[in-house]
């Protein structure tokens, strides 16, 4: 098999964030052939035009290198006031420029959320699929991942939870396929 490289983006930055910890989860579930690579989202500016010329701040060029040496993105949120958090909407703003030419248009991508609430996060879900559109980033549809009640989910930072794991698994074999598809386009 054709090796998979996927980009992972936490959109928490608390240690033991629900979210990393579904993220590392699914990395664990990933056959031989697909590793995972975090993106550093904490250390980006607040995304301004006037920094976005010719010579951009390091650590975006770094997100930016970092998104094109990936086959595809797998993208967790925790839900903020029914939305995405700042951080992830901001390192979205960053990769998404130039606008409908970045590295992210084209880039097979899965979402998935942890939050504390019964709901999951769809909300923020709904918000981050209706951003990654505007920037030309293929969503993986189905299965739909919101992580409700995520302390229940986890002990000691170990998915613990059967149902979560398989939904998970069915989130990567959906973006794995995904990956593939496109690859054999291009």
């Amino acid at each position: 098999m054709k090796p998979i490289t996927i980009l992972a983006f936490s959109g928490s930055l608390r240690q033991g964030s629900w979210n990393r910890l579904a993220l590392e989860a699914m990395a664990a579930l990933a056959p031989s052939h697909v590793s995972f690579a975090f993106a550093d989202i904490g250390s980006l500016p607040h995304y301004d035009p006037a920094l976005d010329g010719e010579t951009p701040p390091e650590s975006v060029v770094r997100l930016r290198e970092a998104i094109a040496a990936a086959d595809g993105l797998a993208f967790a949120t925790p839900e903020y006031n029914y939305s995405i958090s700042g951080v992830l909407k901001n390192a979205i703003d960053w990769a998404s420029r130039p606008a409908y030419q970045s590295v992210l248009k084209g880039k097979p991508a899965a979402i998935l959320s942890a939050t504390p609430a019964l709901t999951g996060g769809v909300r923020a879900q709904q918000h981050l699929k209706t951003i990654l559109s505007a920037t030309l980033t293929p969503v993986v549809q189905f299965p739909e991942v919101a992580i409700g009640l995520a302390p229940e989910k986890f002990r000691e930072g170990a998915l613990v939870d059967a149902k979560t794991r398989e939904f998970l698994e069915g989130l990567l074999g959906a973006l794995t396929a995904s990956i593939s598809h496109n690859s054999a386009r291009n």
